[in-house]
């Protein structure tokens, strides 16, 4: 049985990991959870699960809540809290599903203790993935992605030789706002509850923003780049509807391998859990013959100018992914508090990556000097922009 650390447990891929371990207890065993705000949501899961013999939670002050209500478990907080909850549980696998960059110590933390890792964190490799594969390598451990997209590149890359990849092709619905153009958008009055109706998953708050943005798109490249190793013109993007084709793989001779399935983030949970093998998931099935046409568009980075932005970052490497994801975080949250506007979200960024310094070869700790300069920097442009 393989016991499972879920970093986020109160979240959206949080929730859903639950799902599958309640539903395979012979294969897992839940030995370890943390939260950020959602305490009381915490602690119903670590009554669900008597395994649970540790947790973390964001703040101090909620450590006595948490010991009242569950006495036999072992409780750490803060950031730091985050390595002990790993150290002290002693996990097989860690599942880091994080929201944003205090899930990249965490990452590599895991790695150095020669844990195999689960990874919804995109952050985890923009902005460190030239550190996480050096760990990798070092430590002989295993990195199994979450995201949707990189699990159906994983399916269709299965023994197949490297040399017979023309590109891998990673489809987007093109987020709540994929049918208007550049000047309806600047011209409108978006709300976060606008931005916040997907038009085909159903995922956490942030990820939302950044898939209207396309901006996670962008980091679904450098994601990419660093899961796979391919070059950056062998990446490519493709406006897709339905959601269904969750990424394809196109060969030298020009055909293609696709992965069909629902949109139901379960299913690349469960291939990660299962250390990329596939197992029953309790979804709903998909319907080829009342499914019908599938649709699909040319992408248009001038439209979606935040891809553009990952793109450059990737290149110049260094810090600069670093910058664009601290930037996009404090503007995205910025905004779902509605302190600025939707279009002023990739103006913001584009400011800090052309004024903030950048570092080549940057170390752990300069990536998190880095994150926290940017996220300063950050938050005083967008005071500045309100007054």
């Amino acid at each position: 049985m393989k016991k499972i650390c879920l970093l986020g447990c109160t979240g959206s891929i949080g929730e859903q990991t639950i799902d599958i371990i309640s539903k395979n207890t012979n294969d897992f065993s839940l030995v370890g959870v943390s939260c950020g705000t959602r305490v009381e949501k915490m602690i119903d899961v670590i009554k669900t699960f008597p395994s649970i013999k540790y947790a973390c939670v964001k703040d101090e002050d909620k450590v006595e809540l948490i010991k009242k209500e569950c006495p036999d478990v072992n409780v750490f907080y803060s950031e730091e809290g985050l390595l002990q909850l790993i150290d002290a549980s002693s996990p097989d696998m860690v599942v880091n599903a994080l929201v944003g960059f205090s899930g990249f110590v965490p990452s590599t933390h895991t790695i150095k203790r020669n844990i195999d890792l689960a990874l919804a964190n995109k952050e985890s490799l923009v902005v460190g993935g030239f550190i996480i594969n050096n760990l990798l390598k070092e430590h002989k451990v295993h990195l199994y992605p979450i995201d949707s997209e990189h699990v159906a590149l994983a399916k269709c890359l299965e023994g197949k030789k490297k040399e017979d990849v023309h590109s891998l092709v990673i489809t987007a619905s093109g987020g709540s706002f994929r049918d208007y153009s550049k000047e309806e958008l600047v011209k409108m009055e978006i709300t976060p509850e606008m931005a916040l109706k997907h038009p085909s998953w159903s995922m956490g708050a942030k990820i939302t923003i950044d898939s209207a943005t396309m901006m996670n798109k962008g980091f679904e490249i450098i994601e990419a780049m660093h899961l796979f190793h391919y070059e950056e013109d062998q990446i490519k993007v493709l406006l897709h509807d339905e959601s269904t084709i969750h990424s394809l793989v196109e060969f030298k001779d020009h055909s293609f391998l696709a992965d069909i399935g629902p949109s139901d983030m379960r299913i690349p949970i469960s291939h990660a859990l299962f250390e990329g093998k596939r197992h029953e998931v309790d979804t709903r099935y998909l319907d080829l013959e009342e499914l019908g046409a599938l649709h699909f568009r040319k992408f248009d980075i001038k439209r979606y100018p935040c891809v553009g932005y990952a793109l450059e970052a990737m290149r110049r490497k260094g810090t600069l992914p670093c910058i664009l994801n601290a930037s996009n975080e404090e503007a995205v949250y910025a905004f779902l508090d509605k302190k600025i506007s939707f279009i002023e979200i990739e103006e913001i960024i584009r400011k800090m990556m052309d004024s903030i310094e950048v570092k080549d070869n940057p170390s752990i700790e300069d990536l998190i000097n880095c994150d926290k300069l940017t996220r300063k920097l950050t938050q005083e442009e967008i005071e500045r922009r309100r007054k």
